[in-house]
This record gives C-alpha cells, sequence and structure tokens, in this order.
C-alpha cells in the first residue's frame, strides 16, 4: 500500500498535472478561436469517456472532466465524433437559424485559423512559461572556452584546440559552455557548424559528433552526440545573467526555434536509419521522467511541461488525420481545389490515421514497458 502510494504521489500525480495543464490550453485554443468565428461549440472536454463532473455555460457549451485523463477535445455542433469529423446528416436538417454557426459552413481560410490554433496555444504556452523562468531566475553560465582536447577524438580530427571560444553552433548563440554542450549532444551522428574566436580570428569548423550511450542521473539510458572536449578548468566563474525583457525576448524565440529544429531532426533520423526507438516514449515514460523532474522541484517541472508542450503541438501539426495537420491538410488540400474533398476521401483518411496513431501509441507504450523494462533495446 505504501508502495502504491508512492508510485501514485511520485509518478501519476505529477504526469496528470502537467498533461491537464497542456491538454486545457491546447483546446482552449481551438474554443477561443471558433469562439471568436461565431462556431457553436457543443462540448469542451479535459479527458476522453464517461463524464465524471460536467455544467452547461450560458452558450450552451458542456464543459467536461472525463474518466480517462490522456487528452481532450473540442466538439462543434454538427461534428460527427471528438474527431471533428462533419456529421453530413445534421447539416442537411439543422435549424436554418444554427446553420451560419456550424463549423463546416464556415470558410476554409477560418477552419483552418481554428485548427491551427491548439498547436498555437501549446507554443504560446511555452514562449510564455520558458520567458517568465528566463526573467525570474535567469540562467547560470561558465564562459564557452576550450580546455582540452582529447586526443584521437571528433573534435581534434575538426581541428579544435584548447583556449578557443565558442561563438555560435549552427547560428544559436553561444553564451556559456552548458549551450555548447547542449548544441552538441543533441545532434548525435548530425553534421554541426561551430564558429570560434581563436585568437582574435573568427574560424567555422564542422564536425559530426559521434553518438555515445550516457546514464543520467535517473538511470535512465540517453544517446547524445560528443566531440572530446572540456571546460577550461581555469574558467571557473559560475555568473548569474539576468537578460532585460526584451533581449529575453529573443533568447526565448531562439530556444523555442532550437526545440522545434533538433525535434525536427530526431524525428528525421528514423527515415535514414540513425534513430534509436529506446528514445521513444509514450505516456508511461512520460510519466516516469515528469515524476523524476518533480523531485527535482516544481520549477523544474514547470520547465518539463513547457517542452511537452511545445512538443505535442508540433505533434499534432503532423499531416495525419485525426490530428490537427490532418484537418489543416484536408483545408488546405480545399482552399487550392475550391471545394471540399468527398466524404469519403476524408472518412478513409481519418480511418488511416485513426489506424496510424494507435498504432504509435501501442508501439510507444509496448516500448515504454516491455522493451525498457527486459533490456531488449540496449
Amino acid at each position: 500500500m505504501v508502495d502504491f502510494v508512492f508510485w501514485l504521489l511520485s509518478y501519476v500525480i505529477p504526469f496528470l498535472a502537467v498533461l491537464t495543464i497542456i491538454v486545457f490550453v491546447h483546446e482552449m485554443g481551438h474554443y477561443l478561436v471558433a469562439r471568436w468565428n461565431g462556431v457553436a461549440i457543443q462540448t469542451f472536454s479535459v479527458g476522453f469517456g464517461r463524464e465524471l463532473i460536467g455544467w452547461n455555460d450560458k452558450h450552451g457549451t458542456r464543459w467536461r472532466i472525463s474518466a480517462i485523463p490522456l487528452g481532450g477535445y473540442v466538439r462543434f455542433l454538427g461534428d460527427m465524433n471528438e474527431a471533428s469529423v462533419p456529421d453530413p446528416e445534421i447539416a442537411r436538417n439543422i435549424d436554418p437559424a444554427l446553420a451560419p454557426r456550424l463549423f463546416v459552413n464556415k470558410s476554409v481560410w477560418r477552419r483552418i485559423a481554428i485548427v491551427a490554433a491548439g498547436p498555437a496555444a501549446n507554443v504560446l504556452l511555452t514562449f510564455l512559461v520558458l520567458y517568465a523562468l528566463l526573467l525570474g531566475y535567469g540562467r547560470y553560465t561558465i564562459p564557452p572556452v576550450i580546455g582540452e582536447v582529447v586526443a584521437g577524438s571528433v573534435a581534434e580530427s575538426a581541428g579544435f584546440q584548447s583556449g578557443d571560444q565558442i561563438i555560435a553552433v549552427d547560428g544559436y548563440a553561444v553564451r556559456g559552455f552548458e549551450d555548447f554542450q547542449r548544441y552538441v549532444a543533441t545532434s548525435p551522428e548530425r553534421p554541426v557548424a561551430v564558429d570560434l574566436d581563436r585568437g582574435g580570428t573568427a574560424m567555422v569548423l564542422t564536425l559530426v559528433p559521434e553518438a555515445v550511450q550516457v546514464e543520467d542521473r535517473f538511470g535512465n539510458n540517453q544517446r547524445i552526440g560528443r566531440i572530446g572536449v572540456s571546460r577550461n578548468v581555469e574558467e571557473t566563474d559560475v555568473t548569474l545573467y539576468r537578460p532585460g525583457p526584451v533581449e529575453a525576448i529573443g533568447m526565448t524565440v531562439e530556444e523555442i526555434r532550437f526545440i522545434i529544429q533538433r525535434t525536427a531532426a530526431f524525428i528525421g533520423d528514423f527515415f535514414v536509419g540513425r534513430g534509436d526507438v529506446e528514445q521513444l516514449g509514450g505516456p508511461v515514460k512520460v510519466a516516469k521522467v515528469s515524476g523524476e523532474v518533480a523531485t527535482l522541484g516544481v520549477v523544474a517541472l514547470i520547465n518539463l511541461m513547457a517542452l511537452l508542450s511545445l512538443n505535442i503541438g508540433i505533434f499534432n501539426l503532423l499531416p495525419i488525420p485525426m490530428l490537427d495537420g490532418g484537418h489543416l491538410l484536408y483545408y488546405f488540400a480545399e482552399a487550392l481545389r475550391g471545394r471540399p474533398l468527398s466524404m469519403r476521401v476524408q472518412e478513409m483518411g481519418f480511418r488511416f490515421g485513426f489506424a496510424l496513431v494507435l498504432a504509435l501509441m501501442v508501439f510507444t507504450l509496448f516500448n515504454d514497458t516491455i522493451f525498457a523494462h527486459f533490456g531488449i533495446l540496449r
């Protein structure tokens, strides 16, 4: 019983707290833009399945918290299901007074705006959280100066020398040695361009970090890039840097751009044979990571929430029917053709998308539990 309570408090509650906020923000993006465009909204649900708590607002929307807290949805009047598949029967028989408020009867550009608002809300949440943390806490940095270059390493082959000051990696500004480590670590077996200053001379060196497996503080295996350098031990000054409100905007945007670029590169690795399926995570792995990060404090958990929000926003933009990106694909096709795709084509796409998303969920769940538990992938 004690172990169960510990598991519940350590993993499940932090995970559900993080996921609920992310889902609520995502669906609120859809909801607000739909309301601004005069769409009648039938249901706003956090979670799926049986309703646990619910109430109706003055606009006729049913707000509900459902039994399965692994997602959520906004259902517009005239939708066939939670995936916002339009019901042609309802559209034909709707009260003429309500017809203009149906989502399906809005212009294609209004529908695009409503669908895109969910992922946009996730990106906005990430920006606001990272921006607030940067302004509130600043960041500790160590001068980005190379100390030792390991003999026979990737760095030595690329021409790095002791005393080099790192300026940027792949166009991302390096403000401290920790930036340099992070940019390299997130690029295993991918070329990176490093801008540096050597005795007043600007140089650009290109190298490919080797992929290595390391164990983090929680005992999880991570695949990272390594080039074989260490920081200058003489540069021991750890400084707290607090950017101004305007500079913090640029730093936060750059951080979000970096996360998006590295996430896209991570997904791209699987198409060229460099991907490591052990790094894919589903709900079990996210719950585990949430619990581990929660032990580091509330600030660390909030930071994780911001990163997960951004990744969920990106994932939802994939052009897969059932996801927001699939809907956007249909609507852009409609905008180009001047008329919607046939219901048969849309239905086939939704079935394919459902099967694909379900297969991905099953695979990540299997990867989280069976593979990780028995060490099959190690």
